[in-house]
């Protein structure tokens, strides 16, 4: 079909709250409508309604711990949430009641696995992937059908169909090679008839045809693979806020959209806590030289924020962003025999990764004599008692002194391309912390040139993020240099 390729084609992915009730899926349908003006091939990606996969795994949790008393009220809450969007946005009664009987077969799958789970006392990975995936495949059923009546040709698909996998269950690994060959042999038919594929995110399955899922937030995930494999000209993330903020709003009230952003510097900000994109999306879009855009459903005027190729002209060494990733605890491995110690970094990392515990900072003083490092408060104890174990000889020995962990700290990340060849910004950073006596208790930048990291004690996070966002106007206005 190769005229047919050439035509724009346009990959769009609807968060859970722009699907969660019948006035967002109103409104979503309306944006599919006006984009297939411009974009003859469009594809459409869909997450869960709004808390339906906390609710479905809740329930799997609970059931495999035998309590199966909630899963009539969870059936219930499934039924009615669904229900009440598909008779306010299909009218024609018998498309209705098919869509109605197809979710109900999907809310009698759920209740038939937390059965099965609560005979056998335990949830596996497997059967929680095939629990979770429970959500988008009711949700595509419902936006295809809205869509139909609406005008709108559309198909629903389940990325079992499109998107190969590793057995990783849970936080499962495309295979992109595979994942081309299906999503072009499926989707290719649908769009030459002129109709709007509505996909599951979230969602794969192994070569065998076992679903799996891509991880928490994975549909964002699922449109950079879709965007990158068919390959599209744009991928666009509709959300429920104006694109990315250069600070969380909730903690400073005058936080505004950043119209562009590098790769690396979305990269960063996916990385350090912005929730906007979910940080996997981005690759296969880099490496297939896709577009990428990110919008508000609710304010679909409003342009956004473009991701864009990095490139020197872009690395002018501007703050664009502050996040911040709270809960965290700093550990420092500490003594002055450390010196000696060979594969202290190694050892200690190697104790943590066997927790499962993710480390978003490290820092290490040049003498050696002590490396700090950040971990989620709730890993806290778990990652000492590793550590503790790790060194038992080197402690009973007296070449760590100690091992210990701070009370609860804030990450703040101050993101911006070329940041690193600006002279004075680590300066301004820090002057703009000092002047509202706020205590920098570590630092951390690395050879990105994109972000420098520093930590604060929690209960400064709001203060220093207030300070810090000042200094992106000040800086991006050509204020104090």
């Amino acid at each position: 079909m190769p005229e047919q390729n050439k035509l724009p084609t346009l990959v769009m992915k609807f968060g859970g709250t722009s699907v969660g009730t019948a006035e967002a899926m109103s409104q979503t349908v309306q944006i599919v409508q006006n984009s297939r003006q411009d974009w003859p091939r469009l594809i459409v990606v869909t997450s869960a309604l709004s808390g339906v996969t906390n609710l479905l795994l809740d329930s799997a949790h609970q059931s495999a711990r035998g309590q199966v008393h909630q899963l009539y009220e969870a059936e219930n809450r499934l039924r009615t949430t669904h229900d009440a969007i598909a008779d306010r946005l299909i009218q024609d009664l018998a498309r209705s009641v098919q869509v109605k009987q197809e979710i109900g077969h999907l809310i009698a799958e759920f209740s038939n696995l937390c059965r099965a789970m609560a005979v056998l006392g335990e949830a596996t990975p497997r059967a929680l992937d095939a629990v979770a995936s429970l959500g988008e495949r009711m949700s595509v059923r419902l936006l295809s059908a809205a869509l139909e009546a609406a005008g709108v040709p559309a198909q629903s698909v389940e990325a079992t169909q499109l998107i190969v996998t590793d057995r990783v269950f849970q936080n499962a690994h495309p295979d992109l090679k595979a994942t081309q060959e299906r999503t072009r042999r499926v989707l290719e038919p649908i769009l030459a008839q002129g109709r709007v594929p509505v996909v599951t995110g979230f969602l794969g399955a192994t070569p065998e045809g076992i679903t799996t899922t891509l991880g928490r937030g994975g549909s964002d995930y699922s449109a950079g693979i879709l965007g990158a494999v068919l390959p599209a000209d744009e991928v666009w993330i509709w959300t429920d806020v104006d694109g990315v903020m250069s600070a969380d709003p909730r903690a400073v009230p005058n936080a505004a959209t950043i119209p562009e952003l590098t790769y690396r510097e979305i990269a960063e900000l996916a990385y350090y806590g912005a929730k906007v994109l979910h940080p996997k999306t981005i690759r296969p879009v880099i490496d297939a030289g896709v577009g990428l855009r990110i919008c508000n459903t609710f304010n679909p005027q409003h342009p956004g924020t473009r991701l864009v190729a990095d490139s020197a002209e872009r690395s002018r060494g501007e703050i664009k962003a502050v996040t911040a990733i709270r809960n965290q605890r700093l550990i420092t491995i500490e003594g002055r025999g450390m010196l000696g110690v060979p594969g202290v970094a190694a050892r200690a990392f190697g104790a943590v990764a066997s927790t499962g515990t993710s480390v978003p900072l490290i820092t290490q003083a040049s003498s050696e004599q002590s490396i700090c490092f950040a971990v989620p408060a709730s890993s806290n104890g778990e990652v000492i008692q590793a550590l503790e174990a790790a060194f038992a000889i080197e402690l009973a020995q007296h070449d760590i002194d100690r091992i210990w962990a701070t009370e609860d700290v804030t990450i703040l990340t101050v993101v911006g391309a070329g940041m690193i060849r600006t002279p004075g910004i680590a300066g301004r950073v820090f002057s703009a912390l000092g002047q509202r006596n706020v205590n920098v208790i570590a630092i951390a930048q690395g050879s990105s040139e994109v972000s420098i990291s520093l930590v604060v004690d929690a209960s400064d996070a709001d203060l220093a993020l207030g300070a810090l966002h000042e200094l992106i106007v000040t800086t991006n206005t050509g204020g104090a240099q």
